[in-house]
């Protein structure tokens, strides 16, 4: 295996902890409501925690990974993650429950920020958004898929198993990550500087740049997030859909989120990063009309065709806006990835808590989320939105 090859398969192993953990277990959140005696909304509780520690976390692991390097913030993360999963396991209580999430979601951001700093280390300004595509083709495929494998592991071995192999897939990432995960951080960090400094933050977001592309990705982050946590009820309590069915919606749109996700990169190699941001725009806005015009139609083809749109739009606003956020940042990547995944994990699910709260059915929910590029996009054709991303091509 070549140092290229060992190192994407390295971050590509350091992003899945996040999504595998807010989405595998969904399909047993009515089980696990039955055995704690409670309703299940107060379940869903352990996915709000572990999305706030999340969050929160960037905070501190992204100064951390500049102060001690990529290589022990992400072996720190991936510990605290594989306790923290069997905590979960033998949890009897709801708020033992909870606390294990709270934990579980502070060892996912220090992985996250591992990877994001190490890919901005290794590729640099321009490279670092086409690797950030493929490594989202990695983490867009985890939500469509993992919770189909914690359908089959909770039928057959009930709720805990899906901890169960957290725990498993910590262990295995963690010996993997311990020999093979040679230390990216650039020699010329200010060391002195970077721990916990207010103003480190401040100059990030004062950076027209960094809040620009950042909240494109949280807009992005946004879609997906409401799809994954709503598609099911819709397709299934709402159209009807058997498992089967359900699984094969769900399959085909994970193929075309990865798919998506392999192909932006090539395209902006091609056509050029600002060419392929702007065709995201468009294929969002255009897949949010489609939704609204098809929303009457209580079939699952007119919810299922607008949302294998977005799959493509997703990866070309999201490898891009995500590279560009962080390009300037050479000396604090740490930092700013930090603040990205702020943006796009904590930001994107209050986002979603707030819209879910309005009652409007999931197709109209669906295109409230896609026509928020709007205002983005009049920025983004503004002299100004092209000074941001000129400004980043040099």
């Amino acid at each position: 295996m070549s140092n290229h090859t060992r190192l994407v398969t390295l971050v590509v192993t350091l992003v899945l902890f996040n999504p595998l953990a807010i989405d595998i277990y969904l399909p047993a959140l009515p089980l696990m409501a039955k055995e704690f005696s409670v309703d299940v909304t107060r379940l869903q509780d352990t996915v709000t925690w572990f999305m706030f520690s999340l969050g929160i976390g960037q905070l501190l692991a992204g100064p951390l990974a500049d102060r001690f390097g990529r290589r022990p913030i992400a072996l720190s993360g991936i510990l605290i993650y594989a306790l923290s999963s069997a905590l979960a396991y033998f949890a009897d209580t709801l708020d033992l429950l909870l606390v294990a999430r709270l934990l579980q979601g502070l060892g996912a951001c220090a992985t996250s920020v591992a990877a994001f700093a190490a890919v901005r280390d290794s590729f640099g300004p321009e490279k670092s958004g086409r690797m950030i595509s493929y490594l989202n083709g990695a983490i867009c495929c985890v939500p469509v898929l993992a919770p189909l494998l914690g359908a089959w592991l909770t039928h057959h071995f009930g709720w805990r198993s899906n901890f169960s192999f957290m725990l498993g897939f910590s262990v295995i990432a963690g010996i993997f990550v311990l020999l093979h995960f040679k230390e990216t951080r650039p020699s010329n960090i200010d060391i002195e500087k970077t721990l916990f400094s207010f103003s480190r933050y401040f100059s990030i977001l004062r950076e027209p740049t960094f809040l620009f592309h950042a909240t494109l990705c949280m807009l992005a982050m946004a879609v997906i997030l409401a799809y994954v946590t709503s598609a099911p009820v819709w397709l299934m309590m709402k159209l009807g859909l058997n498992m089967n069915q359900f699984i094969a919606w769900f399959g085909i749109n994970a193929i075309l989120n990865i798919l998506s996700c392999l192909i932006a990169p090539k395209l902006m190699d091609r056509l050029g990063t600002r060419r392929i941001l702007y065709a995201g725009f468009i294929i969002l806005v255009i897949s949010g009309a489609t939704m609204f015009s098809l929303s009457g139609i209580q079939q699952a083809w007119a919810f299922m065709i607008p949302t294998f749109m977005t799959s493509l739009g997703f990866a070309f606003i999201f490898g891009t806006a995500a590279g560009n956020a962080l390009a300037p940042f050479g000396d604090r990547a740490g930092t700013a990835a930090a603040l990205l995944g702020l943006f796009q994990m904590s930001g994107a699910g209050a986002m979603v808590s707030l819209t879910q709260r309005l009652d409007l059915e999931t197709p109209l929910l669906l295109t409230l989320h896609m026509l928020l590029f709007i205002p983005g996009l009049i920025i983004f054709l503004s002299q100004f939105g092209k000074k941001l991303h000129i400004a980043h091509e040099h």
